[in-house]
């Protein structure tokens, strides 16, 4: 027991297992394809820190390139549909919100592989049209009680761009302008 301890203190002490956490946390978090200098910095807090993961959070937090006002990183099924609970306050109907990370093909703890569910945008692009279909059946429960218009402000405040918030405030219907809310880019990206 204590030589496979060893072992793995070991790896974890390597420059290469540094460099791919720092990877995979950046790429997580930031974009697909993170900025070498993000990388670099949390390679240099994971090796000083003695891969200290407190310390990596710290490190990606105060990053400046982890605050770009760029958003390039797709949201997973899941991300996006608890950010559109949360936008619009709508009750968790708890097999509404399975059913729909299933149809987005991230159902509840079941990945398709032993490593979990993919982490860049390739493996989520195609699920965008089902994402119009659930945002479209929420929106025909919900967009009633709701003003699309000030959830723009509420939800993207600085972020959106003055062509979501024309298409929004020119929708046809308060459940048109909740879709297009939802898959705005803006929406889309964290």
């Amino acid at each position: 027991m204590n030589q496979g301890r060893a072992v793995l203190a070991d790896l974890a002490r390597q420059p290469a297992t540094a460099a791919h956490i720092a990877y995979k946390l950046a790429r997580h978090f930031v974009a697909d394809q993170p900025p070498a200098s993000l990388v670099d910095k949390l390679t240099k807090s994971f090796t000083d820190s003695d891969g200290n993961l407190k310390e990596l959070g710290k490190t990606l937090i105060a990053a400046e390139e982890s605050w770009t006002l760029e958003r390039t990183k797709l949201k997973r099924p899941s991300e996006w549909i608890i950010s559109a609970l949360r936008l619009t306050g709508a009750q968790w109907v708890i097999g509404r919100v399975m059913g729909g990370q299933a149809l987005l093909g991230e159902p509840l703890w079941r990945p398709p592989a032993p490593n979990g569910f993919a982490d860049y945008e390739s493996a989520w692009i195609d699920g965008l049209s089902q994402r119009v279909d659930v945002a479209d059946n929420f929106a025909s429960r919900a967009a009633e009680r709701l003003d699309p218009v000030a959830l723009v402000e509420a939800g993207l405040g600085p972020l959106a761009s003055a062509e979501t918030r024309n298409t929004v405030a020119r929708a046809q219907s308060r459940a048109q302008a909740l879709v297009l809310l939802l898959m705005a880019p803006e929406f889309l990206r964290r």
